[in-house]
């Protein structure tokens, strides 16, 4: 065939799987595939959207200075060194390009998210899988993968899609023993969900070491996703360095309207807060009761496994999509037994329950 050639490592790359949302024979099925909010956006947020409409015709500020003013506000940060995004994964992909190439290596925890071996060799560099350890990253082992070659180590933490999350003491203990030359991307999309005491969101970080850039969505909490916007931290020399890879115009009004009004809405953040909890514990609690492997969650979904051969994760995933409730399935990265259940609203978390138990029962 001629035509232009692409790079080899291109040539190669494989394309992001996204979880489904079309279930055939149901015109509008159940979506718990996707981690996206259970109570939708903040009517705050949906009325700043709605106002933008009229200003459609012009570019949106290309340094977003009211949505920098707001996520600085919020969280007692440096305006300046906030860089925003088309969702976090134009951020994780902006870090490789500005500091990636081939020749160089990257690491990212196995069972992590899916987007960092496609950023890392989207840009030639080698993607080094590190081994996990019951579903959670391990810094020894990490520390053990560094090579010469490495320059930046993906993290995510809490972890998707397993829901895990490592404690502040041992996220600065990898920090603490990398070189400086080496970037930490901090992916911190379910930092909004913590509230467990050992946890860091990787803000302190920033504050202490040159070389951590942390990343951050209104996909999940704030469920903004359709809008695609994400912002992250750093110290001001890797924050000039990513504003430099950036696309221009890259973030649009609507989404950033939408975004300072949403971080404005305190109470309905707390309710999301409050609905996400009580109904992780209960499906946690209602799974098991199934005789299902639960993987312990910090989030607003929840990994769980199935152990008898004659009911498996893949006949569950085809018995539910049938009936138009659609999970995460993954018939990839070791976890071909397990399904991913983002947590829903309460009608869908007690159907979902129904259903996985007709399916075991029968």
């Amino acid at each position: 065939m001629s035509g232009p050639k692409t790079h080899p490592w291109i040539e190669k790359l494989g394309v992001y799987s996204a979880g489904k949302s079309k279930a055939a024979g149901t015109a509008k099925p159940v979506k718990l595939s996707a981690n996206e909010s259970a109570l939708g956006p903040s009517p705050l947020a949906m009325d700043a959207y709605r106002n933008e409409a009229p200003n459609l015709f012009r570019y949106p500020d290309p340094v977003y200075a009211d949505l920098r003013a707001a996520l600085a506000d919020k969280y007692d940060l440096e305006a300046s060194r906030i860089v925003c995004g088309v969702g976090s994964d134009e951020l994780l992909k902006t870090a490789c390009r500005a500091y990636l190439g081939p020749g160089d290596e990257a690491l990212f925890v196995a069972h992590s998210f899916s987007m960092y071996p496609i950023a890392i060799k989207s840009v030639g560099a080698a993607a080094i899988e590190v081994p996990d350890v019951d579903y959670k990253a391990d810094v020894d082992k990490i520390l053990t993968a560094v090579t010469e070659r490495t320059k930046l180590i993906f993290i995510a933490n809490p972890n998707n899609p397993t829901g895990t999350y490592i404690s502040r003491r041992d996220v600065k203990r990898l920090i603490e023993n990398i070189s400086s030359n080496i970037l930490l991307v901090y992916d911190a999309a379910y930092a909004e969900f913590m509230d467990q005491d050992d946890y860091t969101d990787g803000i302190e970080l920033v504050e202490h070491h040159e070389n951590v850039f942390v990343t951050r969505t209104f996909s999940k909490l704030y469920g903004l996703a359709a809008l695609r916007l994400g912002w992250g931290y750093a110290p001001k020399n890797v924050a000039e360095t990513l504003d430099k890879c950036r696309d221009p115009f890259n973030v649009p009004s609507s989404a950033q309207a939408a975004g300072v009004a949403a971080l404005k809405d305190t109470e309905f953040e707390q309710k999301v807060i409050s609905h996400t909890a009580q109904w992780r514990d209960w499906l946690s609690t209602e799974l098991s009761s199934l005789g299902l492997t639960v993987i312990p969650s910090v989030t607003n979904f929840i990994l769980f496994r199935f152990d008898d051969e004659n009911k498996s994760a893949a006949s569950a995933n085809e018995f539910l999509t049938k009936r138009g409730y659609i999970l995460r399935y993954y018939s990839g990265q070791g976890l071909d037994k397990f399904l991913r259940l983002t947590i829903g609203t309460a009608d869908e978390n007690e159907e979902v329950i129904k259903l996985l138990k007709e399916f075991l029962e029968d």
